[in-house]
Parts: structure tokens; C-alpha cells; sequence
């Protein structure tokens, strides 16, 4: 195994803020005379964040077979949680099983072989064509149009749009041979560290709100603050990238809007159902889906920006 040294450098930087956060939270339990329920979120967030950052570390040290597997098995679990919430009957049990061990697996052995003209249409055009199928053959028609448009874009949002990710170590970039993994940390930085900092500056500064029915929570204040110090903060990374500081910064910007929107479009249809979050695996953080959210709705838009611009030939 090895790694970039700019991948360590940068684990080593997420760590050390992670130890400072951890200590502050602390701290302010300790002087808390009673529980404050935004003391106890920002522990629990805390802790949660411990262990993923543990989790991707790891499988990113894997290189290519570590980033595959790592997502593929956040896929299958982020799926599980989006169609558990969908309208579903016995007619659709042979399309769901197909989605989740057919296609998933297919999705992600294309990404690890690298087969670009393949992976980047077998979910919107086959998955989409033969799944509904799959279906109509079992001769069940009520709810039908719903049953289908669920599962596809469940797959569409938890397995193709997440399967960019490691898509990215497919990517051959000049001078930057051996190196693509560090896309996959500038990313999940960048796009994560969006969505902590616009949830900073919406408590410090947040007034004015964006899509009350939708996210009581987002505010312009929050938006404006968190996108601009994540563009930054990626414009500050540029020495992990292929890019130049303020190329990094434009393509920050890209996918921290991109993420913002995800995490709305994702909120939408959790209020639809009827349910605060998507799951209660991770403390502090809902389910895999309200962790996934903005990273899958920026991973195809960042993999195809770099894939036109930096890719020679």
C-alpha cells in the first residue's frame, strides 16, 4: 500500500481539526450546567465524523480496489434506505433483487475495469429500459409509473451518481500519473466541509431563509458564508490537484453549489415521505443518504469537468 504524500498532508490536516473540535466540545460540555441539545449534536457529529474520515482514510490507502468496494457498499446501504421509504409490491421483488445485485455490482466492476463508454450509460439507459420490465411482466399495473420512477431514481442517485466517486481513479491526467485519488479527497473536502461550514455560518449569522418548507435550517447567510469559505478552502488545496489555485477555486464553487442543491432536491423528497431523515445509522448525521446527498449530486459534474478540461488526447 501506499499513498500521495499530499494525501497524508491533508489527513493529517483534517485530523488535527478534528482533535481541535473534539477538545472545544468538550470544553463547552464541561462549562454547560445543564444539556445543550447543540452541544450534544455538535459531540455526536464529532464523533461520527471520527469514524468516517477512519473509514474513507483506509480504503482510500487501498487505492482503486479500496475506493470501489468502500462505495459500492455505501451504495448498496444508501439504496436499501431510499427504496425501505418507496412505494413497492410483491410484482417488483425480481426488479428490486436485479437493482441490487445485478446492477450495482455491474456498475461498480465497469468503474473498477475503467470502461467509461459503458458505466457512464448502463444505469439511465439499460438499468432504465429493462427494469420497468422486469416489472410489467408480473402483471401488476397499480402504482405502477410510481414503483418504477422510485427504483430508478434510487439507482440514479444512490448507485450512478455515487459511483463517480471512485470513477474518478479512472481518470489519466497528465502530470498527475498516480495521483487521481487525491480528486476523490479534494472532493469529499471540499463538498463536506461546504456543508459544515454552511451549517456554522447559518447558526452564527443564518436570518433570512432559503426554502423554509423544504429546509427550515438553510439560510442565505449560511448559503453565501459556507459556499464562499469552501470555494476558498478548495482554492487553498490547489497544490493537491491538477489545477491552478483559482481553477481549483472555480471548480470548488461548481460542486459546493451542486452539493447545496443535492442536499435540497434529497430534503424534498424526505418531506414527501414524511421523515426528518433517512436513516439513524450514523449519530448525529441521519442516515448514509444525509451524508451522501451533496457529494452525489457534485461527483458526475466534477468527474465530467475534469474528465473534458484535464484530459489530453
Amino acid at each position: 500500500m501506499s499513498a500521495p504524500v499530499e494525501f497524508i498532508l491533508l489527513i493529517a490536516g483534517v485530523l488535527a481539526v478534528l482533535t481541535v473540535a473534539s477538545v472545544a466540545a468538550a470544553m463547552l460540555k464541561r462549562r454547560s450546567p445543564e444539556p445543550d441539545p447543540v452541544i450534544e449534536n455538535l459531540i455526536a457529529r464529532t464523533k461520527a465524523w471520527w469514524a468516517m474520515v477512519a473509514c474513507l482514510s483506509v480504503a482510500m490507502l487501498f487505492g482503486r480496489a479500496g475506493a470501489v468496494l468502500l462505495f459500492a457498499v455505501l451504495s448498496f446501504a444508501a439504496m436499501r434506505e431510499f427504496l425501505t421509504l418507496t412505494a413497492k409490491s410483491r410484482a417488483d421483488h425480481y426488479a428490486l433483487a436485479a437493482a441490487f445485485f445485478v446492477v450495482l455490482p455491474i456498475q461498480y466492476y465497469l468503474i473498477w475495469v475503467g470502461w467509461y463508454g459503458l458505466y457512464s450509460i448502463f444505469i439511465p439507459v439499460y438499468a432504465f429500459l429493462f427494469l420497468p420490465i422486469i416489472s410489467a411482466l408480473r402483471g401488476e399495473t397499480e402504482n405502477f409509473l410510481t414503483r418504477v420512477s422510485e427504483t430508478q431514481w434510487g439507482l440514479m442517485i444512490c448507485v450512478f451518481a455515487a459511483s463517480h466517486v471512485p470513477a474518478l481513479l479512472t481518470l489519466q491526467i497528465e502530470g498527475f500519473e498516480g495521483k487521481s485519488i487525491l480528486l476523490i479527497a479534494f472532493l469529499v473536502v471540499v463538498v463536506q466541509g461546504s456543508d459544515v461550514l454552511q451549517y456554522v455560518f447559518g447558526k452564527l449569522f443564518g436570518k433570512h431563509k432559503i426554502a423554509p418548507v423544504l429546509s427550515p435550517s438553510k439560510t442565505w447567510e449560511g448559503f453565501l458564508g459556507g459556499i464562499g469559505s469552501a470555494s476558498l478552502l478548495g482554492g487553498c488545496l490547489w497544490w493537491m490537484t491538477p489545477f491552478t489555485f483559482w481553477q481549483a477555486l472555480l471548480v470548488s464553487l461548481v460542486i459546493t453549489i451542486m452539493g447545496f442543491f443535492g442536499g435540497l432536491v434529497m430534503s424534498a423528497i424526505k418531506r414527501d415521505k414524511g421523515v426528518k431523515d433517512w436513516g439513524h445509522l450514523i449519530a448525529g448525521h441521519g442516515g448514509f443518504i444525509d451524508r451522501l446527498d451533496s457529494v452525489v449530486f457534485s461527483a458526475p459534474i466534477f468527474f465530467h469537468v475534469v474528465r473534458y478540461f484535464w484530459i489530453t488526447g
